[in-house]
């Protein structure tokens, strides 16, 4: 595993820690320290592939990104891009996937589907007469021709049934889900 750091036009693939450490150290302004050294070691042996930044002073970050990329050239050109498990085991390549949110969520098939929705009801509260935002979890299942149709038909049923200044999220968030249940009979 190699280590792309890069801070502003200073970049650099270590092949290991030290490596790393010692291109870090090179730049004054960074102030290396004990702190950091270690938690570099830690994201280094962790499992975590996600880049990681560090802050250098008020909105000025250096980052660290592990690639399997064994040049600068090949990291440049995402020759090396790192697998997710999801696509391992569908045993394909990317471009097989539904490539945005919005696809699947457009993705016509008629059917049943379980569609849950995490919105914001205002509710009242009876000992002071006053309102507030509760988190509510709503599950259902609905015929509907896709995702989107699918919340759409939500959030139509419940904007006749709760108090109009809750909030309901975007169908492309995180707080709506859908599963297709198969066609109807």
């Amino acid at each position: 595993m190699n280590l792309y750091l890069r801070y502003f036009d200073k970049e650099t693939l270590a092949h290991n820690v030290d490596e790393a450490l010692a291109f870090l150290r090179s730049i004054p302004e960074i102030g290396m320290n004990s702190n950091i050294e270690s938690d570099i070691r830690d994201y280094v042996a962790s499992d975590v592939f996600y880049p990681k930044r560090y802050k250098v002073r008020q909105r000025v970050y250096f980052i660290i990104i592990k690639t399997t990329a064994a040049t600068m050239l090949d990291f440049k050109q995402k020759k090396a891009l790192h697998s997710s498990p999801q696509q391992n085991m569908l045993g394909g390549d990317k471009r097989e996937l539904p490539s945005t949110v919005m696809m699947r969520l457009n993705e016509e098939r008629p059917g049943w589907y379980e569609g849950s929705l995490d919105f914001k009801r205002v509710v009242m509260i009876p000992s002071t007469g006053k309102h507030e935002y509760r988190d509510t979890h709503f599950v259902v299942q609905c015929k509907a021709m896709s995702g989107m149709d699918c919340y759409n038909r939500i959030v139509d049923h419940l904007r006749g049934r709760v108090d109009n200044r809750s909030q309901f999220p975007s169908a492309k968030g995180k707080n709506f889900h859908f599963k297709y249940l198969g066609m109807w009979k």
